[in-house]
C-alpha cells in the first residue's frame, strides 16, 4: 500500500553546514501507528527530515531509503528552501518530486520570504518549531495518498524525466565520512529520552517506523 507520512518545507544553509535545517511548514499522518508510538515516530520525521536536507546540495534530489521507508528530497539553490516527502517504498519516485515542485512553488508563492526566514531563526533561537500558515500541506497529506491524484501535476512537470535523481540505500550513504546514526540520535538535544529509548529498542527488533 502506497502512503505518504509526512512532508515538510524546511529553511536550510547548504554553504554554511553549521547552520541546522529547519521545518518552516509540515504536515503528516501516522494513523497507521498506534496512538503511544505517534509522538515518538513524529520526532523521528522530523529529525530524518532535518538530517537528510542538510546533507542535500542546492539544487539536488535524492531519494534515500531506509529500512521500509523513502525519503525524497528537493533542495532548491535559488531561496535555501528544502523539500522532504516520507514515504513508503512503493510511493512512485515521479509522483513525490513532481508534488515537491508544486509545493515549494506553492510555499514561495503564498509566504513572503521575510516570514519563513523569520520563523527560522526563532525555531533555531528556542530549539523548537514556529510553523508558518500554510494549510495546504494538510490538504497534500490527505490528496496525494493516492499517486493517481498527480497526474495533472506530472504532465506539467515533464523536465523531471530527464532529471537524474539520487537513490540511496540507507542514511549512512549521506552522512559524512564517520558520522554514524546512532551517534547522530544520541547528541540530538530534538529527540526526548524516551525517543531515543525507542529508538534502540525498535532497531534492536529491526522494525521501526522511520530510519532504522
Amino acid at each position: 500500500m502506497v502512503k505518504i507520512l509526512s512532508i515538510q518545507v524546511l529553511a536550510v544553509e547548504p554553504h554554511n553546514p553549521g547552520v541546522p535545517a529547519v521545518a518552516v511548514a509540515a504536515a503528516s499522518d501516522l494513523s497507521s501507528f498506534s496512538f503511544y508510538q505517534r509522538s515518538s515516530i513524529a520526532e523521528f520525521m522530523n529529525f530524518f527530515s532535518r538530517t537528510v536536507a542538510e546533507r542535500t546540495s542546492g539544487g539536488q534530489r535524492q531519494s534515500i531509503q531506509e529500512n521500509n521507508y523513502t525519503a525524497h528530497v528537493f533542495s532548491r539553490s535559488s531561496d535555501n528552501l528544502a523539500g522532504v516527502i516520507v514515504t513508503d517504498l512503493d510511493y512512485p519516485v515521479r509522483v513525490a518530486f513532481s508534488l515537491l515542485n508544486k509545493i515549494l512553488d506553492e510555499f514561495t508563492t503564498q509566504v513572503q520570504r521575510g516570514v519563513w526566514e523569520q520563523k527560522a531563526r526563532e525555531s533555531r533561537a528556542a530549539g523548537k518549531q514556529y510553523l508558518c500558515d500554510f494549510p495546504q500541506l494538510n490538504d497534500y497529506v490527505i490528496k496525494y495518498q493516492d499517486p493517481k491524484q498527480a497526474d495533472t501535476i506530472m504532465k506539467v512537470q515533464q523536465e523531471l524525466d530527464e532529471t537524474k535523481i539520487i537513490l540511496h540505500k540507507t542514511i549512512e550513504s549521506v552522512l559524512e565520512r564517520g558520522e554514524k546514526l546512532d551517534s547522530l540520535v544520541d547528541k540530538s538535544a530534538a529527540l526526548s529520552a524516551s525517543s531515543k529509548t525507542f529508538y534502540k529498542t525498535a532497531k534492536k527488533q529491526n522494525s521501526c517506523c522511520i530510519v532504522m
